[in-house]
């Protein structure tokens, strides 16, 4: 068992190293992401509507565990770019759709080498990172339920 006085030490802590990773993966994929006009924010919620599209923005705003005062920002430069438009839907007023538009689709397929891209820029295998993965995901179903 840790001793208590090495709980507060800077090395013992799992949400540094987690917090450290976030900024530095975020940061790789920046240059990657400017070659097609996307912040990370933006690139998520197109890679969630090249899965599926049509999907009101709450479902996506779950799906990113983002709130929507932060998610409406990220949708008004998206509409603004020419990539998604916003519908509001015809039974229920206060949901908004969103759709992928001509230039999204095209997005996509200019897009898929973006993971391959940042996979470069990692010295890991990719047997690791699926593990890496799946441990991060556990961990966050872990919270989340």
């Amino acid at each position: 068992m840790m001793e208590k006085s090495n709980s507060l030490k800077l090395d013992e802590q799992i949400c540094f190293p987690l917090y450290v990773l976030s900024k530095e993966i975020t940061g790789l994929y920046r240059p990657i992401l400017e070659e097609f006009d996307l912040t990370y924010p933006q690139y998520l919620v197109m890679i969630v509507l090249w899965e599926k599209d049509g999907l009101a923005v709450s479902h996506i705003g779950k799906k990113l565990f983002l709130d929507s005062g932060t998610l409406t920002p990220v949708l008004k430069r998206l509409e603004n770019k020419g990539f998604i438009k916003r519908v509001r839907n015809k039974e229920d007023e206060r949901v908004v759709q969103l759709f992928l538009t001509e230039n999204g689709q095209t997005l996509k397929q200019q897009s898929c080498s973006i993971p391959e891209k940042l996979l470069g820029q990692i010295n890991i295998q990719i047997e690791d990172l699926k593990i890496f993965k799946n441990t991060l995901n556990q961990l966050i179903n872990n919270i989340k339920n």
